[in-house]
């Protein structure tokens, strides 16, 4: 959940300096920003990867279970953060997302 918080803050946070006419940073500087926040992410999210299939689990499960983590960081950051407001339609998304976890790990259950 770490890394995914650091991406996602890494992708979105400059949207909220946009004003009308264009953001205050230019974008050389919210690039490197951006790249600097990821890093955190990749630090953390590497080694949690490769614990990951250390344990066994494949690449299919794991891409599935960091995207339903990411929709579960993403809704509050939006909501919080970004200051977007709540549609249903993302509980319905996230569900679906929930039954992709289903699908990728039925064999194993």
């Amino acid at each position: 959940m770490a890394s995914n918080l650091f991406m996602t803050i890494a992708w979105y946070w400059h949207l909220r300096l946009q004003k009308p006419g264009g953001s205050v940073w230019p974008l050389a500087a919210i690039i490197a920003v951006s790249w600097l926040i990821a890093l955190v992410e990749y630090i953390i999210a590497v080694p949690a990867n490769r614990i990951g299939a250390a344990s066994g689990l494949n690449v299919a499960q794991l891409k599935i279970m960091q995207e339903v983590i990411t929709v579960c960081v993403f809704i509050p950051f939006m909501i919080l953060f970004m200051g977007e407001r709540w549609r249903w339609d993302y509980l319905w998304a996230l569900l679906c997302m929930v039954g992709a976890v289903y699908f990728v790990n039925r064999h194993n259950l």
